[in-house]
């Protein structure tokens, strides 16, 4: 069964809340509610998010500050964050977002579907990168199995490997087309450049599958 991605939204306000998870209930994802900056970083101590809906304007902490905050933990930098705003729609105010570490600036009152298609993209591009761990720990296990076995006890890799290489082809498949999506409809730069490390990841972990085959040097191969 395929886990469901956590989508983070950030608001002071209980009504943009709850219209947000209007918006967005039809991708049927786990929308998690924070109303303040502080409850959004407690929540991201614990829970890893595929994207990021974050109110600028909001008492205390901001949006900004908050993102700040975000970008310099190692465990949340990379999630996207998508700024929403109902305030100064200048280009200094829509940089300073951006060089928050925003991955989009929106303004309110926003379109629903641009808003859902935006979300989608990074939702989908978070679970191509699980299913690239997964694949990944499986590799690893793999690589330690035969560094581990003794002569004659050896179990044989044969199975696992071509149900890996199996698993991998599809996850490559999805990724190419994932790709070609986003460039055909050209989708946000950050969007385009994540699925381009996506494809560069699947790239290593197909070179490290490919040396485990009998017969084929480099069995210490590892994916970067």
């Amino acid at each position: 069964m395929v886990q469901k991605a956590k989508i983070l939204l950030v608001d002071d306000r209980p009504e943009n809340l709850l219209a947000l998870e209007a918006i967005l209930s039809a991708l049927d994802q786990t929308l998690v509610r924070a109303s303040s900056g502080e409850e959004a970083l407690k929540a991201l101590l614990t829970d890893d998010f595929a994207v990021i809906l974050l109110d600028v304007q909001m008492p205390g902490m901001d949006g900004f500050e908050t993102a700040a905050h975000i970008k310099r933990r190692e465990r949340t930098r990379d999630i996207p964050i998508i700024f929403l705003t109902a305030i100064n729609h200048g280009p200094h105010h829509t940089f300073r977002g951006y060089a928050a570490g925003a991955v989009d600036y929106i303004s309110k009152p926003f379109d629903p579907w641009v808003l859902r298609a935006k979300v989608s993209v990074f939702v989908e591009l978070y679970m191509k990168n699980c299913q690239l761990r997964e694949q990944a720990a499986l590799l690893r296990l793999q690589l330690e199995g035969n560094g581990k076995a003794e002569a004659g006890e050896a179990k044989e890799p044969a199975g696992l490997l071509a149900e890996l290489s199996a698993r991998l082809a599809a996850v490559e498949e999805q990724a190419e087309a994932l790709s070609k999506q986003l460039g055909d409809e050209s989708t946000d730069a950050a969007a385009v450049a994540t699925a381009a490390h996506l494809e560069r990841k699947l790239t290593g972990l197909r070179r490290a599958l490919d040396a485990l085959e009998p017969g084929t040097p480099g069995d210490q191969a590892a994916v970067n």
